[in-house]
């Protein structure tokens, strides 16, 4: 076959997965009963304006990946596995996870007990009063962890309380916190929650130095970066932890980091989190499930497995800006991890377009060439 031949199959080829734009047009449009000529290339290049919005549906599409779950391909539709799926399937939810129910009731009733009496009774010694709290947040994540049949292997040295530090790691669901936490009592900035993990953040986890915002907020950006200042100076306050991501991704990719954390004018020590989803996906997706039902998840899976890396402290570079030392830890730890990075801000998640907006978006695309068809 000739090349004029191959252009040709390939043309007819690319036009059975293009899309029908009259689809689009209202019924009884004139243009839908007329066969127009041809749409060349120079005529797509001057519709520039619908060019921009097929780039950013291109944007939008690669945007996506970085919040979706892969569920697992299925395995057991056969004769000879389906009936040991069944039988893992009655051992892990009749058996595994009433016994993880127990280990958690048990790990609450010794953390309350605790916290409570020492939380009211030592508030004259504050720093025995810190030490201790401290050291039952810790036991209570490791509890926590203990719940999913946790397999935590930590690399590099525990992180210690020191001064003018900050600890920065990517996020794939609020377990990253107490994974972290149940090695060392982090001080956390996390946006501030409903429910029950609210009452935890108002009450347990602030008596650690935890700091919470509400992104909907503009004037909580500034009492928080001044918090931050403030925290960052205490000697004996415990380590920051800071994941600049801002929102939950599914460990496969980073989004940017926000610069808030490099401009603190402090070491910054990155962690690298990387999930093996051999038993259960970790991340968790906020609005298609509440964290409860996160928890239940990894409670009703065989093991959650990951790996933690605390890596080499960093520093900013004389003449390199925030944002160039942002995207420098990003790339440390996307390298330890094996994640992909991707430009664009986490932030975007919450602010998609309505299938109103995207269908307006597509119709006005269709007329917009149309109109150019008859033009010609």
């Amino acid at each position: 076959m000739n090349r004029s031949g191959k252009l040709k199959l390939s043309s007819s080829e690319l036009d059975l997965d293009r899309p029908n734009i009259e689809d689009y047009l209202p019924s009884g449009s004139s243009v839908q009963h007329e066969r127009q000529g041809k749409l060349r290339l120079c005529d797509l290049l001057d519709i520039s304006p619908s060019l921009s919005e097929a780039a950013g549906a291109i944007v939008d599409d690669s945007f996506t990946r970085c919040f979706k779950s892969n569920p697992p391909e299925p395995w057991n539709w056969n004769v000879y596995l389906f009936p040991l799926w069944c039988c893992g399937l009655v051992i892990r939810y009749l058996i595994i996870f009433p016994i993880r129910i127990l280990v958690l009731t048990f790990g609450w009733i010794i953390f309350l007990s605790c916290f409570i009496p020492v939380h009211c009774l030592l508030k004259g010694n504050d720093d025995l009063r810190k030490k201790i709290e401290r050291c039952l947040v810790e036991m209570m994540c490791s509890f926590f962890v203990a719940s999913w049949t946790g397999v935590v292997k930590y690399h590099g040295p525990r992180p210690s309380v020191r001064p003018k530090q900050v600890f920065v790691a990517n996020h794939t669901s609020m377990i990253d916190f107490i994974i972290l936490e149940q090695m060392t009592a982090f001080a956390v900035i996390m946006q501030k929650h409903p429910g029950w993990v609210g009452l935890l953040q108002s009450t347990i986890l602030e008596s650690v130095g935890c700091i919470w915002f509400n992104r909907t907020e503009a004037k909580d950006r500034e009492i928080v970066a001044r918090k931050l200042r403030e925290h960052v100076q205490g000697a004996n306050n415990n380590p920051l932890l800071i994941f600049p991501e801002g929102t939950c991704v599914n460990n496969h990719y980073t989004v940017m980091f926000k610069k808030g954390a490099f401009e603190l004018g402090c070491t910054v020590c990155p962690v690298a989190i990387k999930y093996n989803k051999i038993f259960v996906d970790a991340f968790w997706n906020s609005r298609q499930q509440s964290f409860t039902t996160h928890l239940l998840q990894l409670m009703t899976s065989w093991a959650v497995v990951c790996d933690v890396w605390y890596l080499e402290p960093q520093n900013l570079k004389p003449g390199e800006t925030s944002i160039e030392f942002a995207e420098r830890v990003r790339d440390i730890i996307s390298h330890r991890a094996g994640l992909k990075k991707v430009p664009w801000d986490g932030y975007l998640k919450y602010s998609r377009p309505s299938p109103k907006h995207r269908e307006s978006k597509q119709q006005n695309f269709a007329q917009s060439v149309l109109r150019r068809l008859e033009e010609k």
